[in-house]
């Protein structure tokens, strides 16, 4: 996991930056389907992104990503209890 996604962790949604290489490993990591190919690089959709929270202990995309280009997304911020409730929401409609 990169040391700036630790320092600076808290709860909510995560997003791709665009030093992204577009390698194609974060896509099938998702749990919740949450990331997808954008116009130029791949795209977290904070609706769907529960910071694999339920599911792992760590973002399996942060894990996965060989350039280190995935970080908190300060526009979503949301408790781990926000995260748990998104995931319930998820796993209903599913």
């Amino acid at each position: 996991m990169s040391a700036a996604f630790l320092d600076s962790r808290s709860d909510m949604s995560l997003k791709i930056l665009d030093t992204c290489i577009n390698c194609d490993v974060c896509e099938p990591a998702c749990p919740n389907k949450a990331i997808s190919q954008g116009e130029v690089v791949y795209v977290i959709d904070p609706a769907l992104c529960t910071e694999c929270v339920g599911h792992y202990d760590e973002p399996q995309c942060v894990v996965v990503c060989p350039v280190e280009c995935i970080e908190n997304d300060p526009l979503h911020v949301e408790s781990e209890g926000d995260l748990l409730a998104k995931l319930r929401r998820l796993q209903e409609a599913a």
